[in-house]
């Protein structure tokens, strides 16, 4: 029974002990945090509230001061790092050269520290436009762990030289199972095909439209660019081929042949054929800019009255801005005196509202623009221009 007694009183009788070691080792922990953060210096609170406040000349300069009070080691290392990113970011491209180079001779600088610095330093070459030397840093960083990271950087690089050769080769090393390239390989080798038919190389160009469909068969811009060259050589069945074989693969870029596959229609003689084809193309898929190409066409085919009944009839399927603007056009002559002048000028005020509200957009950075571009200049995607023209 006793033993039963001491059994059940042994937990009470320890339970000071067990606090009096807890309070200890949080005592002693609190100790250690407080040393450590007493040994950071106030400079590199001061950079953290800068970067805050987005003050990044004054995060530079506490960061220098910092750097400067720190021994040689891992901590030191890591804050150089930084501190090249902060003047590359502020443009002062010579202070982060400076700081990487002298950074590169540090004896403990080995191995994959030397490479990231080596990265670094290219950067810093590529944002002061020394394009070549940063070239020749990401080249030799083609073995090791930087070695993804220096390709993403020289396909950059390429695209902005326009040397599409190069940009295909790389983007061909960049590729793996979660990200193919096939949509930027399928375009560098569509900007060879266009280069190559200005040239009148025709051989070359339709050479590089076969690549660009192997890598994309849903490559629109291909059979542009196939159209456009069987229509110079006088191919125009092949032409009306390669044009209309853009419904299969994206309709939403007809709106960009419609004219020209109209006039292959028309050197066969089918002119009337041609502008069904187009008609039908925007019954199908009203949200295509081509009404006034159809209005156009079927003025000259069929004569006034006809062209205003089609567009009419094209303009009540999808009313928009430019369906109401064409349509304010073609009913202002036969409006009373009376009503007229209001009509001009809501039709003015109409006009002035397409040009600033409807345009091409990118659907990845949303960047506006009145021309379409096939490579965004904002953000650098490919195909992320809407073909046709929307409200924005």
């Amino acid at each position: 029974m006793d033993g039963n007694i001491w059994w059940w009183l042994t937990p009470i009788i320890l339970l000071p002990v067990f606090f009096a070691m807890g309070w200890f080792a949080a005592r002693v922990d609190m100790k250690a945090v407080l040393k450590q953060a007493k040994s950071v210096p106030t400079a590199f609170y001061a950079s953290l509230d800068a970067l805050v406040d987005r003050n990044l000349g004054s995060a530079a300069r506490h960061l220098a001061d910092m750097t400067d009070l720190l021994p040689a080691g891992d901590n030191a290392y890591e804050l150089h790092l930084t501190l090249g990113k902060l003047y590359r970011q502020r443009g002062e491209n010579d202070k982060a050269i400076r700081l990487h180079q002298a950074l590169l001779e540090a004896p403990e600088t080995v191995g994959e520290k030397r490479n990231q610095v080596l990265f670094e330093l290219g950067q810093d070459y590529q944002s002061a436009g020394l394009v070549d030397r940063a070239e020749q840093i990401f080249l030799g960083l083609q073995q090791g762990n930087m070695a993804a990271q220096a390709r993403q950087v020289l396909l950059n690089i390429y695209q902005q030289d326009r040397d599409w050769a190069k940009a295909i080769d790389t983007a061909q090393l960049l590729s793996h199972d979660e990200q193919t390239y096939r949509f930027e390989i399928a375009q560098f080798h569509c900007e060879l095909a266009q280069a190559a038919l200005f040239k009148s190389d025709f051989e070359q160009a339709r050479a590089n439209i076969a690549k660009a469909l192997d890598a994309n068969r849903k490559c629109a811009r291909a059979n542009m660019i196939l159209g456009d060259l069987e229509q110079k050589l006088g191919n125009y069945p092949a032409a009306v081929a390669a044009y209309t074989a853009i419904e299969k693969q994206n309709h939403a870029y007809l709106s960009m042949v419609g004219e020209k596959l109209y006039d292959a229609y028309d050197a066969q003689g089918e002119a009337a054929a041609g502008l069904a084809v187009l008609t039908g193309y925007l019954k199908t898929f009203p949200q295509l800019d081509l009404i006034n190409v159809v209005y156009e066409k079927s003025l000259l085919l069929y004569g006034e009255e006809k062209a205003a009944e089609t567009a009419v009839e094209l303009v009540r399927q999808k009313p928009d801005l430019g369906g109401v603007y064409r349509l304010l056009g073609l009913r202002l002559s036969n409006l009373d005196p009376a009503w007229k002048s209001d009509a001009d000028m809501m039709r003015g005020v109409i006009g002035r509202t397409l040009q600033k509200n409807v345009m091409y957009r990118c659907r990845h950075c949303h960047f506006k623009s009145q021309v379409f571009f096939w490579h965004c200049p904002a953000c650098n995607k490919w195909e992320t221009f809407t073909p046709n023209k929307i409200e924005v």
